[in-house]
């Protein structure tokens, strides 16, 4: 019995303890850089990624309907008030110049989301500067570097195996598009920046071949999109100069739910939902 008691104790003394372990959370600064990422389809459509939305599906955001919708949009990102604007550039698209010459204005007539949202809402705002974060990858480096080595990392893949999931993304992306005429462009956004928008995307990297070459397909995708999303984030961090700022993403939807990985597991930023600025 007196076993048994001493049993309890432990017990009881080990709960205890147990419900006094902090979070983890508690030991960093409470207050962090609040980081909104808008993730979109190409405004222009330049027919660059690998799903293309057919002319009949295509949408222009400088004619009505689309016009006023472009501007609820507008503002409704606006209620983050960003105190910095990153976009999907990188070092030769000259966005500080191109920036100046939006403010002189020029590009007015681009129907591409780095001028219609960027650096619109930058202008509205009044801030000084947008910046241009996009990355190349280490793959990419590695195949002018040394391409040899590159096939001798990748030979084994199997690029041409079976996507038994495809079918289904490539039926989901034929409704979305067919869509885009008759939903309003910010429930449009709202739909694709939600968690299950963000992670869509990124599951389709995760079908296919990345389970084949022994690995290599795997290495593939580390090298390749994971890489240049965390070199994108890495880009980030450079720019980042204190936990007041606001930083407003705008991105390619692809590229949403692996810097919402990085952020949400960040002690440095708080990544906040788009839905969230609702009233």
């Amino acid at each position: 019995m007196r076993q048994f008691s001493i049993l309890l104790i432990l017990i009881s003394t080990f709960s205890l303890a147990q419900g006094q372990l902090k979070s983890p959370s508690e030991f960093y600064p409470a207050q962090k850089t609040k980081v909104l990422v808008v993730g979109t389809f190409h405004f222009d459509f330049p027919g660059l990624d690998e799903v293309k939305t057919a002319d009949e599906n295509k949408i222009d955001v400088l004619k009505e309907p689309k016009k006023s919708e472009l501007e609820e949009l507008v503002a409704y990102i606006k209620k983050f008030k960003p105190t910095k604007i990153v976009i999907e550039a990188r070092p030769s698209w000259n966005t500080m110049l191109k920036f100046e010459e939006y403010k002189n204005g020029e590009h007015r007539k681009s129907r591409d989301e780095r001028y219609q949202l960027g650096m619109r809402i930058a202008s509205d705002l009044g801030l000084d500067s947008v910046y241009g974060i996009d990355a190349t990858s280490l793959r990419s480096d590695l195949e002018k570097q040394d391409s040899m080595l590159l096939k001798k990392l990748t030979y084994k893949i199997n690029w041409k195996a079976e996507n038994t999931f495809w079918p289904y993304a490539e039926s989901y992306f034929d409704y979305r598009d067919k869509k885009m005429k008759d939903v309003h462009l910010l429930d449009f956004i709202k739909a694709m920046n939600t968690r299950e928008g963000h992670n869509f995307n990124f599951g389709l990297y995760l079908t296919g071949s990345i389970a084949t070459g022994d690995g290599q397909g795997a290495d593939h995708l580390s090298i390749w999109w994971y890489n240049r999303n965390v070199r994108i984030f890495s880009k980030l961090i450079n720019i980042t100069r204190n936990p007041e700022e606001r930083i407003l993403v705008i991105f390619g939807n692809g590229h949403a739910a692996v810097l919402r990985q990085l952020l949400e597991a960040s002690p440095q930023y708080e990544f906040v939902e788009f839905s969230s600025l609702e009233d």
